[in-house]
């Protein structure tokens, strides 16, 4: 009787505690030959798992409750060219092991293989193959999204300024994006007035800038690999950026661009072999020219630029437009075509703490064997500075008469200019660690 008065009260418990309305999600599934995929979703329940099987499915579907979409290998949904494939309005949904697929291409409208709305918090997207010509995924002003391992193609046959990108935030906080290959899109991921956010260890190529930023502050960009692109890293009007571990190889213009980024930390880069972009429109309107910049600095203050390595460039680094105190130690500059060019009015030390950069093309001597050279490595001087003034010069670089200008300034340094000074150059190379090796 006491164990009966036991379980009647534990009964009531879980009644008044609110037990008692506890659903258990059930899984749906869907074939082509069964009832229509939008059909399934609005009859479904929050919570359930709604199993998609190999087949076509057309149409423009929206999901406006809790529910996690799973495809079966060869599950594709196909937008047949109009709006959206997915447009996502409920929060913590899943979708995973699809391929989607042919959303619009009307940039002003931001057609999208999945568009997620702001009341879509906490989605993700996972393991899923899209291929579009408007905007693979679109986040738009949601949180806590999770864009992981999926692979996003655009159109290569569609002009790049015509295409959509591949991963865009719009005012989005807490976000991660990870492990996503992106090629063939306008730019790969597109951030916009988007804060608190972490793009790791994506792979991007064959596109206009891989990593694009504006107005976008307190994010992380770490273990990424861009190639074959016109700019790998375009961070633009923003600051306090961590910017770590990165890889840029082949990439057009610029490997990274910070243009008016301030507060920021740029370490353990690898960029190499940027080139002067050759393609039509290559360059496109870009500032300070096209030239093959392993990192390019325009209008950017107060930013940390240590322990990278810039190297086979055409420049290894450029500042201008006021790019100052910074500081810039322990990178190393090899076999770039130049190493700096530096266009400003006031010497820049790069150095910290008794040590400064590896420059390949450094002459000079360590004596007591402490890795440090002995005298300063000044790259420019006027000489340089007048071949930036005036390109068609260069065709003397190489002539005796700018040799022995050259060797003038050297010796006799009472007309160099003010510029770049390391007063602590290294003897060794940097050993750079993590994902940009």
């Amino acid at each position: 009787m006491q164990n009966f008065n036991l379980i009647g009260y534990l009964l009531v418990l879980v009644m008044t505690s609110g037990w008692s309305h506890a659903v258990i999600a059930a899984t749906l599934q869907v074939t082509p030959e069964g009832p229509a995929l939008q059909q399934v979703i609005n009859q479904a329940s929050a919570g359930d798992v709604i199993e998609i099987a190999a087949g076509n499915y057309t149409g423009n579907f929206i999901i406006d409750k809790t529910l996690t979409l799973q495809g079966r290998e060869g599950a594709i949904l196909d937008g047949n060219e109009s709006g959206d494939v997915l447009r996502v309005r409920a929060a913590d949904v899943v979708i995973r092991g699809l391929t989607i697929q042919n959303s619009g291409s009307d940039l002003t409208y931001m057609n999208a293989a999945v568009f997620v709305e702001p009341s879509a918090a906490r989605i993700l997207l996972q393991d899923n193959r899209i291929d579009t010509a408007g905007f693979g995924v679109w986040l738009d002003a949601c949180t806590d999204a999770r864009v992981i391992n999926n692979r996003v193609n655009g159109h290569e046959d569609v002009r790049s300024q015509d295409r959509g990108n591949g991963i865009h935030l719009y005012a989005v906080t807490g976000a991660l994006v990870e492990g996503n290959e992106i090629w063939h899109a306008r730019d790969g991921i597109y951030i916009d007035t988007s804060n608190d956010n972490v793009l790791r260890n994506n792979v991007i190529h064959d596109l206009r800038y891989g990593i694009h930023y504006m107005y976008s502050h307190h994010n992380r960009v770490e273990g990424n690999r861009t190639y074959r692109t016109r700019t790998g890293y375009a961070l633009m009007q923003s600051h306090h950026l961590e910017v770590h571990n990165n890889h840029s190889s082949e990439d057009q213009n610029y490997g990274i661009l910070l243009n008016f980024i301030t507060y920021s930390v740029i370490t353990g880069n690898r960029v190499e072999n940027a080139r002067m972009g050759t393609s039509p429109g290559g360059s496109g309107g870009s500032i300070g020219g096209a030239e093959g910049k392993a990192l390019f600095v325009y209008n950017s203050l107060f930013n940390e630029i240590r322990d990278n390595m810039f190297e086979r460039s055409d420049i290894g680094i450029h500042l201008t437009a006021g790019s100052e105190d910074n500081g810039v130690w322990n990178n190393g500059f090899v076999n770039n075509h130049i190493q700096v060019k530096y266009v400003a009015t006031r010497e820049q030390e790069w150095s910290r703490d008794g040590k400064g950069n590896f420059w390949s093309d450094y002459l000079g001597w360590d004596r007591n064997a402490d890795g440090i050279g002995d005298r300063p490595y000044e790259p420019n001087d006027a000489v340089d500075k007048l071949l930036w003034r005036y390109p068609n010069a260069r065709i003397l670089m190489h002539s005796p008469a700018v040799e022995t200008l050259h060797w003038v300034q050297q010796y006799f340094p009472v007309i160099r200019p003010q510029g770049v000074r390391d007063s602590a150059p290294l003897m060794q190379p940097p050993n750079l660690q993590g994902d940009a090796i």
